[in-house]
């Protein structure tokens, strides 16, 4: 009965005269993104014998058009999209790695210390330049040194990579810590010195990057190993910091002169407090590291800082020898010995009283006791034009006070052999570099 009733109905709906014209069904494919509804015309003739099945019929899904919202093929819209993506993914893995050997160079070039030897062979500079300054050429002068700075701080700390692992406050540095390579290290030390050593060469002289080189081979190659060897290390190191300005002074003048002996001496003498003051602080540290540092055999601390409080009392003539051989006026004489006394008087206490607050006194009044000398040097130099005015100056002086026979007996002077005021006989050979001395007050 059931048969025979879903034949006839069959029958009814594959008639062509059917009053239904058009069948929908629902459908939902795997191929498709959306649902909808299929339709099939019963004027479509069946293409096969199994069409006159319904279920059959509405299952052949690839010869039933499909009514509803079609979505367009996914390729068309995903390209771009995953190609800019993939194209944002690389420039940020690009970036992260720029960063991470930024930050490891940044730290293997000890660039705050190094900065610090810049402005110290800048300020060199300006100080043999005279009255004109060559601005390209202090710029240069900079650069390199910078580079080969970076390149001996680099080596050190390659040669010292297992005793940096021992201590504390050098453990995380780039090469204890793996996030870069001794190859890699030493690849990027030796361009830096190499293309440091090359632009002094180049834009300054050959004087300048022989300092430069010899720097470099004494701090990397002989302080360096002499850390683990004798306490001497200290004045190695303070030998090694006193050549940067006069670097800058070669640089600026194309030689070195007694004149440019102010500023290295300032800083050797300097760097023996700082050091001490660092060396009883870190005393563990260095132990751990198997360092000889001059503390390390001074169980009292008491040589230490005898040592500290000797070379800062040296600090106080450098003022009046500025201002005696004419690098500097007056005014400077009189601060940098106010200066010395500063940074003696904390030498002077930490020697009576050998404490860490002492000693951590003295450290932080080396630290402002350098920027302020070099920047007094800077204010109060005197220039190639004031001296030569100061000679003029006096030569009219002496002029006027004479008699007019006098004058006459110069003029006859002057028609047989050129004479020259006393104060020229002053600055010529064999001391070339000394200042005119002014013999008349105002």
């Amino acid at each position: 009965m059931w048969r025979r009733n879903s034949l006839s109905l069959s029958s009814k709906l594959a008639a062509p005269n059917s009053n239904l014209s058009l069948l929908l069904f629902p459908r939902s494919s795997p191929n498709f993104h959306h649902h909808g509804f299929l339709a099939r015309s019963n004027f479509t003739s069946p293409e096969s014998t199994s069409a006159a099945d319904p279920v059959t019929w509405a299952r052949a899904g690839a010869q039933v058009p499909y009514i509803g919202p079609r979505a367009s093929p996914a390729s068309a819209f995903d390209l771009p999209s995953a190609a800019a993506a993939a194209a944002a993914l690389k420039a940020k893995e690009a970036a992260d790695l720029a960063k991470h050997y930024g930050q490891c160079y940044w730290e293997l070039s000890k660039a705050k210390l190094s900065m610090l030897v810049v402005a110290t062979s800048g300020t060199g500079y300006i100080l043999g330049s005279g009255g004109a300054i060559d601005y390209l050429g202090l710029c240069c002068t900079c650069a390199g040194t910078m580079m080969v700075a970076a390149s001996a701080s680099t080596l050190n700390q390659v040669f010292e990579v297992k005793n940096d692992a021992r201590m504390n406050r050098t453990r995380n540095r780039p090469l204890p810590s793996g996030r870069i390579t001794i190859p890699h290290a030493a690849v990027w030390a030796s361009s830096m010195g190499v293309a440091g050593t090359a632009l002094l060469a180049s834009e300054a002289n050959m004087l300048a990057a022989g300092l430069a080189a010899s720097n470099l081979v004494l701090y990397a190659f002989v302080y360096t190993p002499l850390k683990q060897i004798h306490p001497v290390n200290t004045w190695v190191g303070a030998i090694v910091g006193a050549i940067p300005p006069l670097l800058g002074w070669a640089a600026a003048s194309g030689e070195i002169s007694l004149n440019s002996m102010i500023l290295p001496a300032a800083l050797y003498f300097w760097q023996l407090p700082h050091f001490m003051a660092l060396a009883y602080l870190c005393r563990q540290d260095y132990a751990d590291g198997g360092f000889k540092m001059f503390s390390l055999a001074d169980p009292t601390g008491r040589r230490t800082a005898l040592v500290a409080l000797r070379n800062c009392l040296y600090l106080l003539p450098l003022g009046y020898l500025a201002y005696d051989w004419g690098i500097t006026s007056g005014w400077f004489c009189a601060e940098s010995t106010l200066l010395a006394l500063a940074i003696t008087s904390t030498a002077a206490s930490f020697f009576l009283n050998r404490t860490t607050k002492n000693a951590r006194r003295m450290f932080h009044a080396s630290l402002l006791y350098l920027p302020v000398f070099m920047g007094g040097l800077l204010v109060h130099r005197v220039y190639d034009n004031q001296q030569s005015a100061t000679v003029d100056n006096n030569s009219d002086k002496f002029i006027s006070l004479s008699s007019s026979s006098e004058i006459e007996q110069a003029t006859l002077k002057k028609k047989r052999r050129p004479a020259q005021p006393p104060v020229a006989y002053a600055s010529v050979a064999p001391f070339p570099f000394l200042p005119a001395p002014s013999y008349i007050s105002s």
